[in-house]
């Protein structure tokens, strides 16, 4: 995910704790240390994401070889949800939720619940042994390159958008990080020397009222410390007053899944908010002083051409062009196991190997569309404006026809978040 993890040093300190020796790898920066592998005695592998759980499933038989002993875990988001593939694959133990609590009793020889919502109270995730904070996304676009830190102040959601991973384990429940634990978390990786914080919780305006005595209690502490969070635009109008504490406290930009400019596909999702509320919360941000960075799932099996054509207008027309990662007009809509969208498509067959319900958009056009815009994006040919241009270009099979508007650079991490 582009940052140090915290779902390798909050679980590393649960373990610590209760005696256990502990090596935590990255393996999205550093090679599988083999020798440590077949020494283990249990082995546990993170999955908050998509493509970390692929990944697994080609590395587990990998394990296995090493070490045909070792007992294996998966925890973290996409671990409940792919559960049988897990199954298959050897995985004795399945985590998701708050899995700390489970992690550490499984490693100690007891069982519990696949999901817990429990409330924990949590300890000061452990870094020790993870690359450092330098070998990850860099704060770019605000003075000279930022070292950034990464933590979590809650996770869960109370929100139940379609397309979203979290709702199937969480189900409108979140559960939030304690403000001393937070601090702790933060101070350490300032010491290794972090500049800048991504806060990696969902919604950052789950619990306001959690969110923002931390952000303050950060900022007198670390004045020059600067930070971004995620908010849904539903959450920047309804708690648009404290947007200001957010500019005052640090925040250079908020990441918000926008997911679409069409009504209808919003109304699909379940996402609350629609077409003139993106609009409304971009003059809302500007006002403020805030950057809006706007993510979306760009191609989906309801996205006409004419839909297509309208967000790259839509987001030139509102002078975001800066502040939107290129990879995200490449976004393919993602059907994983127990995604609640599944009676909304039509899909094929259940695809194991990528964990996928896969699905053709009625329109050929449309998904030979998607796979041209994925190899401009992919080639990471020029600006985020020069790549925008070649997008269009493919859109419109047409030269865009009109000036976009000069903007200062804006501040963005070099390895934007997707799933």
């Amino acid at each position: 995910m582009g940052r140090q993890p915290f779902g390798l040093a909050s679980p590393a300190a649960w373990l610590r704790r209760a005696g256990h020796s502990v090596q935590s790898i990255d393996l999205s920066r550093d090679n599988l240390p083999e020798e440590e592998v077949a020494a283990a005695d249990v082995i546990a592998l993170y999955l908050p994401m998509h493509t970390a759980t692929v990944l697994a499933l080609k590395l587990f038989p990998r394990l296995k070889k090493l070490n045909p002993t070792a007992r294996l875990a998966a925890y973290g988001l996409y671990a409940p949800i792919n559960a049988a593939a897990l199954r298959a694959a050897g995985v004795e133990a399945i985590l998701g939720g708050e899995f700390e609590r489970g992690l550490t009793e499984w490693a100690n020889g007891e069982t519990g619940p696949t999901v817990s919502l429990e409330r924990l109270q949590f300890v000061m995730p452990d870094r020790s042994g993870l690359p450092s904070p330098d070998r990850y996304a860099q704060l770019q676009g605000y003075g000279s390159p930022r070292v950034a830190g990464y933590t979590e102040a809650s996770r869960g959601c109370k929100h139940l958008c379609r397309h979203c991973p979290i709702v199937p384990v969480y189900n409108g429940a979140f559960r939030v990080v304690q403000r001393d634990v937070v601090l702790a978390d933060i101070r350490q990786q300032v010491q290794a020397g972090a500049q800048h914080i991504t806060f990696g919780d969902p919604d950052f305006f789950n619990g306001p009222g959690h969110s923002l005595a931390l952000v303050e209690a950060l900022h007198r502490e670390f004045p020059a410390l600067t930070y971004d969070v995620t908010i849904k635009v539903e959450h920047l109008l309804k708690h648009r007053s404290l947007l200001p504490i957010l500019k005052g406290t640090g925040c250079l930009f908020v990441t918000s899944a926008v997911e679409s400019v069409d009504d209808a596909v919003l109304e699909r999702f379940a996402k609350n908010h629609t077409r003139a509320d993106f609009v409304e919360a971009v003059a809302l941000m500007r006002e403020v002083g805030l950057m809006l960075s706007p993510t979306f799932v760009a191609f989906t099996p309801w996205t006409s051409l004419k839909g297509y054509r309208d967000l790259l207008r839509t987001v030139a027309d509102l002078g975001l062009v800066e502040n939107v990662a290129p990879v995200q007009w490449a976004i393919r809509l993602l059907i994983p196991a127990g995604s609640l969208l599944l009676p909304f498509v039509d899909t094929e067959p259940f695809d194991a190997a990528r964990l996928v319900y896969p699905w053709v958009h009625p329109e050929p056009a449309m998904d030979r569309l998607a796979l041209r815009v994925s190899k401009i994006v992919a080639a990471d040919r020029g600006s985020r404006r020069e790549i925008f241009e070649s997008v269009w270009e493919a859109a419109h099979d047409a030269r865009i026809d009109f000036l976009l508007p000069d903007r200062a650079t804006v501040p963005y991490l070099n390895e934007p978040w997707y799933c």
